[in-house]
């Protein structure tokens, strides 16, 4: 056994009880010599070089157990002279190995992208093209999930034009889904699609992994749903949740799905399909989460027409509801039509209603509600003027279109038509 083989055994064991000491041991293999031994032989070089790729990775594991996102950053400066001495392809799967890592850290983007930034440089220097565009794709989706939506289109711009030149289709697709992300986040929704197409269009001509497929499902769903077309979004959010759950993927985009499956139900106005679309059987194993269950608050709300309820359950289930911008802004615009829904029932009956009284009603305040009446009444909702001297609304019927000056204005047309007649005979006898 080598002497790196023993260290490893030794640091795998230590793991388990004593992290510093397991820590060291990984650390004094990787500070070992890369370059092969001229006494060596040529399998135990090649035992060494995978006794240090081991050691990486399970250091990068420890640090990433302790959520310590520093600890990675530093693996991954120390992996870059051992990746020198490695074949590219083995290099890229490793660096990707260890990015991944900083995924389960929480609040470690700020030191991921700072690691990407420097390994960007390193990969330009050292003229490894692939690796490079790999890193800056990752780079550009952690700027899209900080809002740094500027940045990431300018990245985005660059890797498009440098893939065009390659012709590398499956890149090419994952970069437009993303550029159709972005510009989704900064509302651009004509460009959003016009990105989507393209990625599409490239995904066409390769064999699409299934879970890029979903992604795309995914973001077509979105689009669609944003364009308020509810029925055709529910068909892609199904397909991508099928697939996602099908291939067991189990990184959240699957309840994504279910829940934005259950958002276009409750967008239909068919609240009640959504205890029945949780009953099937991919479902289920989703049915008993908090953010199915925040759903399933809001459809009941709505089914009731309550606004109440509606708060309550956009208050309780703050995170769950609040964290995604789609949900979010949706339910915004649900909110909005069950406000709606409720003044004009309170306000039906009256010819004339108080507007402390309507606010009491709605449990809302009275300015806010004076807002949405004005607003309604100049879409023409309703009828009505707002008295705010008397602090009163003034609900009037429905005016019907009086059709005697259409008719008049039609007869004065006839007449005109005979004169003009009359009087093109009168010059034809004369």
């Amino acid at each position: 056994m080598s002497t790196t083989a023993e260290l490893l055994a030794l640091a795998i064991e230590a793991s388990k009880t004593d992290t510093k000491r397991s820590e060291a041991l990984y650390k004094q293999i990787l500070s070992s010599p890369t370059k092969p031994s001229p006494n060596s032989s040529n399998e135990d070089n090649q035992q060494h070089v995978r006794d240090q790729e081991t050691a990486l990775v399970n250091l990068g594991q420890l640090y990433r157990d302790q959520n310590n996102a520093a600890g990675v950053a530093e693996v991954i400066t120390l992996s870059r002279s051992f990746m020198s001495s490695t074949a590219k392809a083995k290099t890229a799967k490793l660096i990707r190995t260890l990015l991944d890592y900083f995924n389960a850290i929480p609040d470690s983007q700020k030191i991921q992208m700072s690691v990407l930034r420097d390994n960007i440089d390193w990969a330009k220097r050292e003229k490894r093209i692939f690796l490079k565009q790999s890193l800056e794709t990752r780079l550009a989706a952690l700027q899209l999930e900080t809002h740094e939506f500027k940045p990431a289109l300018a990245l985005i711009d660059t890797l498009l034009t440098e893939l065009r030149r390659l012709d590398d289709k499956m890149i090419l697709t994952e970069v437009h889904l993303l550029e159709s992300r972005v510009y989704r986040g900064v509302g651009n929704l004509a460009k959003a699609k016009a990105a989507l197409t393209s990625s599409r269009t490239a995904a066409n001509s390769i064999y699409c992994p299934p879970a890029l497929q979903s992604s795309l499902d995914l973001q077509s769903g979105i689009l669609h749903a944003e364009d308020k077309d509810y029925t055709t979004a529910y068909s892609y959010f199904y397909e991508a949740f099928e697939n996602l759950s099908t291939q067991g993927e189990d990184d959240g985009k699957a309840l994504s799905a279910l829940k934005y499956m259950m958002l276009c139900k409750i967008m239909l106005n068919l609240p009640e399909d959504v205890t029945s679309l949780l009953s099937i059987k991919l479902a289920v194993k989703y049915a008993q989460l908090r953010e199915v269950e925040s759903m399933r608050t809001v459809a009941k709300a709505h089914q009731a027409r309550n606004l109440a309820d509606f708060e309550k359950a956009l208050k309780d289930y703050k995170d769950e509801l609040s964290s995604d911008p789609t949900i979010r802004s949706h339910l915004s615009d649900l909110y909005d039509a069950l406000l709606q829904q409720n003044l004009l029932r309170i306000v039906e009956p009256y010819s004339v209603v108080e507007l402390e009284y309507v606010a009491e009603c709605v449990g809302q305040g009275r300015q806010s509600v004076e807002t949405k009446l004005s607003q309604m009444i100049l879409d023409k909702v309703f009828y009505g003027v707002l008295d705010q001297g008397r602090g009163c609304l003034l609900v009037f019927d429905e005016p019907k279109a009086d059709n005697m000056y259409d008719t008049a204005i039609e007869t004065l047309g006839q007449v005109s038509k005979v004169v003009e007649s009359l009087y093109a005979k009168s010059v034809s006898i004369a």
